[in-house]
């Protein structure tokens, strides 16, 4: 009877003593992941509402859920009385220890979650970057994919191109076509600025706003040389840049503009 009087002191005594902590510890436990939902749904509804890329909501809203319920059964268990700083300390050295080692590998997810959020270019444009040019297939969290137009397949880390200079040629509507047309030095300048003006008028991709542009640009060594620049809409650069190169070379013959090609005058003088 006595040992059974010592066991209920003692149980009443751990009750009276952990049960309040318990009992806390339980109801921060269940309203910490319900503000925790919460928070992730709101998370969601921002990312959603920003236009952000899928694939990034999905790892975005997981990070956050991770790293808030963590906060939360740690605190959950502080309050048991679970000593946490040893385990925080841990939990953080390895931490440290993780990302060193993959140090290489973070930069590239850290700028592949830029690209995705900033998104400074997105799958179909045309860009140069690092060194290479291509229209973008896919953008990957770690690696950008591009293919190149021989039909290469480029993989770019997501690390560098978040950080380096970048042109994108598929940002703007239009671009503008400039072009250089040289002209012998007895030809008419005036006759060739009419036989440009109009192979430009009968190219319906070439736009009137803003307006084609002419004007003597250098008296170089063998040409009297022209600029044309004319803006057209972003897919039509490169058929505009060919079919013009082709009708000047055509028209000009046929008009009786010499194309001149470099040359060198040698004066001989005869030395008696």
């Amino acid at each position: 009877m006595e040992n059974f009087d010592i066991s209920s002191d003692t149980i009443m005594n751990f009750v009276m003593t952990y049960g309040p902590k318990l009992l806390s510890a339980i109801v921060v436990l269940v309203v910490g992941l319900w503000i925790v939902k919460f928070i992730v749904g709101m998370v969601k509804r921002m990312l959603t509402k920003s236009n952000v890329d899928a694939s990034l909501q999905g790892f975005l809203k997981s990070m956050v859920s991770i790293l808030l319920k963590i906060m939360v059964y740690i605190t959950a268990l502080g309050m048991l009385g679970v000593e946490m700083t040893s385990f925080i300390a841990i939990l953080g050295a390895a931490g440290l220890a993780v990302g060193m080692a993959l140090s290489g590998t973070l930069q590239n997810f850290a700028g592949g979650v830029m690209i995705l959020l900033f998104k400074p270019f997105k799958a179909g444009d045309f860009i140069d970057a690092q060194g290479y040019t291509g229209t973008v297939k896919e953008i990957q969290i770690f690696v950008t994919i591009l293919t190149t137009p021989d039909n290469k397949t480029i993989i770019i880390p997501n690390g560098p191109l978040s950080t380096g200079a970048l042109t994108n040629f598929s940002a703007q509507a239009t671009r503008r076509v400039d072009m250089t047309f040289g002209i012998g030095y007895g030809d008419d300048l005036d006759k060739a600025y009419e036989v440009l003006k109009g192979l430009i008028d009968a190219d319906d991709r070439i736009l009137t706003d803003p307006e084609p542009f002419m004007a003597l640009s250098e008296l170089a060594d063998s040409s009297v040389n022209i600029v044309v620049r004319v803006w057209v809409n972003a897919s039509d650069y490169w058929g505009v840049y060919f079919r013009l190169n082709e009708e000047v070379y055509k028209t000009f013959d046929k008009e009786g503009l010499n194309i001149p090609f470099p040359q060198t005058d040698v004066h001989l003088h005869q030395v008696k």
